[in-house]
């Protein structure tokens, strides 16, 4: 979940590190590292725990200049978020920076022991910088001693490196990890990803597993993982390079928020063309969709509770039995994946480990097809599956999804719609209704001030609860997460005919209860829960259709909402659960765009 760079050029490179840097922080924040080879071969290495302003602001107390260099932003695996354990890190003449998690770090430490190699840190990258240096005693070049070192590392790996020997070359490698090189004038460049680049360059060749490059100013040189000279494809990229400003918005979170009509808009637009859903790269494949009898969705976070609600419409809307699995646990599980079976793989970054390793699972078996469904065009996902529907929520900076969460839905609900109009359902006049979220979006927004009113009854909030029923359990899923990720209070999501069955022991004046109420044939089922909390002494607040109406009691209170369709309805309800957490979090003085522990790309398992 690291984020790193490296470029080499005949112009000093510094502030192209840390403006790359920047962009790669959604990847972890704990702390991050420079080193850079200077005219008189000596190495510059400056360290600082925190985000990538601290380490800027170290460097313009203390400057550094070079040709040649690599740079790594941190979040924590092995080792505490301490300058000891912050990247990049040295053995003699060797430098690297790496992503991802060495299993059998442990042996490969201890052995270095044996041998007389003293460790400064407590992470696995350590190890790597001391097996480089170690095999370089025993000859050959440093491609050829990086290709003996990958051999004896298990787990997952990007990794670049320099020499301060040789320093007219860096060295990439990548397994299981994402590593591009992005192609320049006389100077190239290596990233985990593209928009840490796209300032500099749009020309990129994606290093695929076992690859080891080497690269210099004029020259890039691929070997694959059978150690064969292979010449990979240069991508030019389509995608656009946003300068990175909040705008008017206090943070990026609150801008993201406001983003969603015209991201939706955006995705809605891509997809439909007069009246007609038009799914690109499948236009010439509708023969497979016709022949589904079974979705198998897999994802983790924000993107799981993206698919929960979409199990509704696929059963719903298109008549088709579907399972989603969180695939984190899915890796370790032993499925059964009937016959034309459609896989379908959510990831906003297309980088989720566990994702990518649950797909990699499922190739083993025969199933349909695979679709990715990401905000991320070439991203890793993307590649590993037959086909993809990227959604157009631009970039998101904030580690708590917003944005890209409702471009899943709006996605998610066009494709399950064609499908439906495939197998002959007779849904059109869904189409008229996925073409009013954005504006559906819009109107709750307006709704702003009411929630910023009912947040500051969470200031000394430790615990919550949030309660839902049908499309509207996963929306509520969802909200929770949201609560705890920026405000840190723990939060927890229930269907509401299971509070019988152990929350209600809970219940007190002391833990709020957040209930969405939409106006269907479940509204009854609502109503039961809601008296069922209130004779505990539930503290309650319901955002709920305004046409409902409520008895008016002490300790229930009642936010109007307008009016939704019930299929987008789950789209909608999420935008004021957005801003309830979002709200909470600036009361409570958060780092709301950067929460603690976390990181927006989950790149190891």
């Amino acid at each position: 979940m690291c984020g790193i760079i490296g470029a080499i050029a005949q112009r000093d490179i510094t502030k192209l590190l840390l403006n790359g840097l920047k962009r790669l922080e959604y990847r972890g924040y704990d702390s991050s590292g420079i080193a850079i080879i200077n005219s008189n071969k000596k190495i510059q290495r400056i360290r600082k725990t925190g985000n990538v302003n601290k380490l800027i602001k170290k460097i313009k107390k203390h400057p550094i200049n070079g040709k040649i260099g690599i740079a790594h932003t941190r979040w924590a695996t092995h080792g505490k978020p301490t300058k000891k354990n912050t990247h990049p890190h040295i053995s003699e003449n060797i430098i690297i920076v790496h992503n991802g998690i060495i299993e059998n770090y442990n042996n490969l430490r201890k052995k270095l022991k044996t041998i007389g190699y003293h460790f400064k840190s407590d992470t696995d990258t350590e190890v790597i910088a001391h097996m480089l240096h170690n095999e370089q005693k025993k000859g050959g070049d440093l491609k050829e001693i990086t290709k003996r070192v990958i051999n004896k590392l298990k787990g997952s790996y990007s990794i670049v490196i320099m020499d301060k020997k040789n320093p007219s070359i860096l060295i990439a490698t990548k397994f299981k990890s994402a590593l591009i090189i992005g192609k320049g004038i006389n100077e190239n460049f290596i990233a985990s990803d593209q928009q840490a680049l796209l300032s500099i360059t749009n020309n990129f060749i994606f290093l695929e597993e076992g690859d080891i490059a080497e690269i210099s100013c004029t020259n890039i040189k691929i070997n694959n993982i059978n150690n064969k000279i292979i010449k990979r494809k240069t991508i030019k990229s389509t995608t656009k390079y946003e300068v990175l400003n909040k705008n008017l918005y206090k943070n990026y979170m609150q801008k993201e928020i406001y983003q969603q009509p015209l991201a939706t808009k955006n995705t809605i637009k891509k997809y439909l063309k007069n009246n007609e859903i038009k799914l690109n790269n499948l236009e010439d494949n509708y023969h497979l969709l016709k022949k589904i009898i079974n979705i198998q969705i897999i994802a983790c976070g924000t993107s799981y509770h993206a698919g929960l609600i979409a199990r509704y419409w696929f059963e719903e809307i298109a008549k088709i039995s579907c399972n989603v699995d969180i695939a984190s646990e899915f890796r370790y599980r032993k499925p059964i994946i009937q016959k034309n079976t459609l896989i379908i793989a959510i990831s906003q970054s297309g980088e989720t480990a566990d994702t990518l390793e649950a797909l990699r699972i499922l190739k083993k078996y025969k199933y349909l097809s695979s679709i990715s469904i990401c905000n991320t065009e070439k991203s890793s996902l993307v590649k590993e599956t037959n086909f993809s529907l990227i959604t157009e929520a631009g970039t998101e900076i904030s580690v708590a999804s917003t944005k890209t969460f409702t471009t899943q839905l709006t996605i998610l609900l066009i494709l399950i719609t064609k499908i439906s109009l495939l197998k002959n359902n007779k849904n059109k006049k869904i189409i008229k209704i996925i073409k009013k979220i954005p504006k559906k979006i819009k109107e709750i927004l307006f709704y702003e001030k009411e929630i910023k009113k009912l947040a500051k009854k969470f200031l000394n909030v430790n615990n919550m609860l949030f309660i839902g029923k049908g499309k509207q359990y996963p929306t509520i899923m969802e909200g929770a997460l949201k609560m705890k990720e920026i405000s840190y209070i723990h939060a927890e999501a229930y269907p509401a005919g299971e509070l019988k069955h152990g929350p209600l022991a809970i219940i007190d004046k002391n833990i709020p209860i957040i209930i969405t109420a939409e106006k269907n044939k479940m509204l009854n089922k609502i109503r039961i829960s809601i008296e069922e909390i209130n004779a505990r002494g539930g503290i309650i607040y319901i955002l709920a259709d305004q046409t409902i109406k409520f008895n008016n009691k002490k300790n229930i209170t009642i936010i109007p909402l307008p009016h939704i369709n019930s299929i987008i309805s789950p789209i909608i309800y999420t935008i004021p659960l957005q801003l309830l957490a979002y709200h909470v979090a600036i009361i409570k003085g958060t780092n709301i765009d950067q929460p603690r522990n976390l990181a927006k790309s989950v790149t190891v398992e």
